[in-house]
């Protein structure tokens, strides 16, 4: 059992989806356990001057991603992909831009659709 998204965005076991969400959030200086809601006291910044919360303070098994954020977190994604490692070293994600790049693909394919991202 894993976590399955629409659009193509994701399709995996949770803890892959857990490990990518950490490392995305490593390279804007964001430690996840840190986080309110993952173990920790720091608050979120806006969303506003980071698109990426939307992504990162989000249930790993339900809800969705409105269409309305979709591009901009496609966006800053897109920022940040040359800085990811190129391979897991665990084996159990791939190659870690390739994996963020298919969730990019399916963020702008959500928004221009119009459809929210849904989680499953």
């Amino acid at each position: 059992m894993g976590l399955d998204t629409s659009h193509g965005c994701w399709h995996g076991g949770y803890s892959a989806f857990s490990r990518w969400r950490t490392q995305i959030a490593a390279q804007i200086g964001i430690t996840l356990d840190c986080m309110e809601g993952f173990g920790g006291g720091r608050p979120w910044p806006s969303s506003e001057q980071e698109p990426l919360v939307h992504l990162l303070n989000h249930s790993d098994c339900d809800g969705e991603l409105e269409h309305q954020h979709c591009a901009a977190i496609a966006d800053r994604l897109t920022e940040i992909l040359p800085g990811l490692p190129a391979d897991d070293e665990d084996g159990h994600i791939g190659n870690w831009r390739d994996k963020t790049q298919l969730f990019i693909d399916g963020l702008r394919l959500a928004a221009k659709c119009g459809e929210n991202v849904l989680f499953r």
